[in-house]
């Protein structure tokens, strides 16, 4: 197998652990290239990082046709938490070498590819307020200190959602169309899937004690299904539209601005999984 590597430096292990991914998948026979400089047609494309730095790959893989390979070194790392991936490195390595392939579905807004989740509000802007560096140097401990500043100054935007003929109007703090099972590094949803073919939207409003508790409530039960302060909507593509133009991140990075179309790309994306 010829594989390219990406290697994330400015994830908190990427750095760190980079060298290791690549000699462990030599060990294991697979012929590495560097990103960007194949000199033939390549096999795989290998990510060393974190659920952004897959998100980058999905277009070039698309392109080309070839499997990603996912060696998890970021903070969350949902994708590969969804597909069960081991976080050891000889573990993922040896996963990849084995060449097992599961074709899932991808997702797209204003032309960004994402694997789990893409969201408006609270966790964009979180995503924005996270600097690389400080997410290198302190991990989850930078993450909850962005959500703290997000939370002072989160406040509730009106938002029209259009899918399948229907139409709703509401206010949300938190809008996400996630493609995973798992996502936001924490939760885990039972009956959803990264290759049913469809999107789930969540949308969080949260206006009283009681509203919280059902939300943490369904959330901690991983329930895709309405609950006091919860919206949850399934469709192929969902039309969102804003009265200003709110941030989008798509796997923690920047996606462009309401209004948007998230649609989803069935079985488009082949991966290695154990």
């Amino acid at each position: 197998m010829l594989a390219e590597l990406v290697v994330n430096p400015m994830s908190r292990r990427g750095a760190r652990f980079g060298e290791s991914v690549r000699e462990a998948l030599t060990r294991l026979g697979v012929e590495l290239v560097a990103e960007g400089a194949p000199s033939r047609p390549i096999d795989a494309i290998v990510v060393a990082g974190g659920d952004g730095t897959l998100a980058s790959q999905i277009p070039r893989a698309l392109e080309l046709d070839v499997p990603l390979g996912i060696v998890p070194l970021g903070t969350f790392n949902d994708l590969a938490r969804a597909l069960t991936i081991p976080p050891d490195i000889e573990a993922a390595c040896d996963v990849i070498a084995s060449g097992r392939e599961l074709r899932i579905d991808t997702a797209r807004v204003n032309g960004v590819y994402y694997a789990t989740e893409a969201s408006i509000g609270l966790s964009s802007r979180l995503a924005r307020r996270q600097r690389p560096e400080d997410k290198q140097r302190y991990g989850i401990l930078a993450i909850a200190a962005s959500l703290v500043q997000a939370l002072r100054y989160a406040r509730p935007f009106h938002v029209d959602v259009t899918w399948d003929g229907h139409h709703k109007r509401f206010k949300t703090v938190q809008l996400t169309v996630a493609n995973s099972a798992r996502f936001g590094g924490f939760v885990s949803v039972l009956d959803a899937a990264i290759d049913d073919g469809r999107l789930d939207l969540y949308a969080v409003q949260i206006e009283s004690l009681a509203q919280f508790v059902s939300v943490a409530g369904a959330i901690v039960g991983g329930r895709r299904r309405p609950a006091p302060g919860l919206r949850t909507y399934s469709a192929k593509a969902f039309e969102i539209f804003t009265r200003r133009p709110h941030h989008i991140s798509a796997d923690g990075e920047p996606a462009g601005t309401t209004p948007a179309r998230f649609e989803i790309l069935p079985k488009s994306l082949s991966v290695f999984v154990p």
